[in-house]
């Protein structure tokens, strides 16, 4: 009952692919293991909805990192502190403490993790990448390698060429939502950049719309493509509200799981063949760590004995810093809270999907967009750019009335690393994030003018009339006023890796096959594997990774 050949420890991205993947023998017993519950919320499967699953919801994680030094610093609620004077006598008195501004950190909690709560953009990253992550030593994993992954997993409904797959289960499309403002964005966009009809084609460099794992008007996740359509096979096994707590080892051969149910009962899982640990770059590390495997110092400071010390385990943690630009405009057409909105444009829109799967609620909200290049001698796109169709101000944690439109800047690839640490080796604490956005002075530089490269766009014809009014205004002719914006604004755009990554120096965790240094049945197959961060969206990657490791598992056991 309890013992399987393969134990996979994470539903999200590449958790979903594996499971599929591995259960495609029917001799082969698999167990997929989720914190977070089943995936039948409404608000998964219609796409604008994901703007709903904020802090609060049970699908969300909701982390927030460390003081961020490179953020500017904010008050905190005051206390009362009680003081006394020279003579004995005690006085009461206000504190106002401040901190530096702690980031936010969204991560899927259900079946499909973060492409089940995502935006749905289909980016892959540049050819560059992963090129480069084969000139680090890592075998197999150049563009030209990886590619046939991309194209395993995709069925492209706009693109048939010898980019893009056509019989994946991850169905690939356009947003079924028209509106004007987009193609003013491309039309502005276009005065200054080539417009790209494929970030994921021959070329990313340019302005465009961009493709949505979607299909007939729903969220495609992870989940929907690779676990929904297999959850009768009688060998697969999925366990959902259930808590990894670390991986069983015989000497440095891995046997199984404990984890704990809702309940918080233990449950002992055996394997006879892999465990694969699929919880992401903040999950996966915190495992391994829990499990005695991570750097000894770390270990020690939480009571746990070590397995083996891997000192890469939790660093080089790696994310995209990004900024937006928000705009009032009083129109329906663009997402957002009015009386006029919801008294007739939301149940016009809600009737519309019913019956045709088409319109505001299939919107991904970042609709268009661009990568572009901040120095025109540079080889590749540095900087992503995200339209979006709503106002967005502290990743929609705050509601605001009315209407509006922006746009993020995105740094591609960050020089800025942190890392992903243990609070305590209790399994259901979170982890310790600091991913030191801005330690490193380069990252602000291409920062202040990717924001004014974003803003020539905003800017020009046909999107001015909409955008001269600004929520928080900046002054465009100043570096020290754009910067004082980015440290008082800016965080991630939710694409953390990098926290296991892959490679051959003393920091790397396992090797261009996943497994773990110096461990037997053991590998990491997710986004903390990636030894650099691609150059756009994550969700992609970590699908083709996922679809890569399962070959690769496979070969090791036939």
């Amino acid at each position: 009952m309890n013992e399987f050949d393969y134990i996979i420890l994470g539903a999200g991205s590449a958790g979903c692919v594996l499971a599929g993947r591995l259960s495609e023998n029917p001799n082969h017993k698999v167990c997929l293991i989720e914190a977070g519950s089943k995936d039948k919320d409404v608000r998964i499967h219609v796409p604008a909805l994901f703007a709903y699953m904020g802090p609060t919801s049970k699908m969300n994680w909701a982390f927030e990192t460390e003081p961020q030094k490179g953020f500017a610093k904010e008050k905190l609620p005051a206390t009362e502190v009680v003081v006394a004077d020279p003579t004995g006598q005690t006085h009461t008195m206000k504190d106002e403490p401040e901190e530096h501004r702690k980031g936010y950190q969204p991560r899927g909690k259900t079946l499909g993790g973060s492409s089940s709560i995502n935006a749905m953009l289909y980016v892959r990253g540049h050819r560059w990448d992963y090129d480069y992550w084969s000139k680090l030593g890592n075998s197999g994993w150049s563009y030209d390698e990886v590619l046939p992954y991309f194209k395993k997993a995709e069925h492209n409904e706009l693109v048939d060429d010898d980019f893009h797959g056509q019989n994946g289960p991850l169905n690939v499309t356009a947003v079924e939502n028209r509106s004007k403002y987009k193609d003013y964005f491309i039309e502005a966009g276009t005065k200054f950049y080539k417009e790209n009809q494929d970030f994921n084609g021959a070329e990313q460099e340019g302005i465009g719309y961009y493709h949505t794992t979607q299909k007939q008007g729903r969220r495609w996740s992870a989940a929907a493509a690779y676990l929904t359509p297999n959850l009768d096979r009688p060998n697969l096994t999925v366990l959902t509200d259930t808590q990894v707590d670390r991986i069983i080892f015989e000497g440095n051969k891995a046997t199984g799981v404990d984890c704990f149910d809702e309940q918080k009962n233990i449950i002992h899982l055996k394997c006879r063949r892999e465990v694969i640990v699929s919880s992401g770059a903040f999950g996966s590390p915190q495992i391994l760590m829990r499990s005695g495997i991570g750097p000894t110092e770390e270990l020690n400071r939480h009571g746990i004995d070590t397995i083996f010390n891997i000192p890469g385990v939790g660093k080089n943690l790696q994310d995209h810093i990004d900024y937006i630009t928000n705009h009032p405009v009083n129109d329906t057409d663009l997402l957002g809270f009015s009386f006029k909105s919801l008294l007739y444009r939301q149940p016009f829109e809600l009737l519309k999907y019913l019956f045709t799967r088409k319109g505001q609620m299939t919107s991904t909200v970042a609709e268009a967009g661009g990568f572009i290049k901040t120095d025109e001698s540079l080889e590749i796109p540095d900087i992503q750019l995200h339209f979006v169709l709503a106002k967005i101000i502290d990743h929609g944690r705050t509601i605001a009335f009315g209407h509006g439109l922006g746009c993020h800047v995105c740094l591609l690839r960050p020089k800025s690393t942190g890392e992903v640490t243990l609070i305590s080796k209790d399994a259901f604490d979170s982890p310790k994030i600091d991913p030191k956005f801005f330690s490193e002075r380069e990252d602000m530089d291409i920062m202040i003018k990717g924001y004014r490269k974003m803003m020539q766009i905003m800017d020009a014809e046909p999107l001015r009339p909409f955008t001269r009014k600004v929520q928080d205004p900046v002054d465009i002719n100043s570096d020290a006023d754009i910067e004082a914006a980015m440290r008082a604004r800016a965080d991630t755009v939710y694409h953390p890796v990098g926290t296991c990554k892959m490679g051959t120096d003393d920091m790397s965790v396992v090797n261009h096959e996943l497994k773990v240094h110096a461990l037997e049945n053991v590998r990491v197959v997710d986004a903390s594997i990636m030894p650099t961060l691609v150059g756009g969206n994550t969700n992609a990657p970590t699908i083709m990774i996922g679809e890569k490791a399962a070959d690769m598992i496979k070969s090791s056991w036939a």
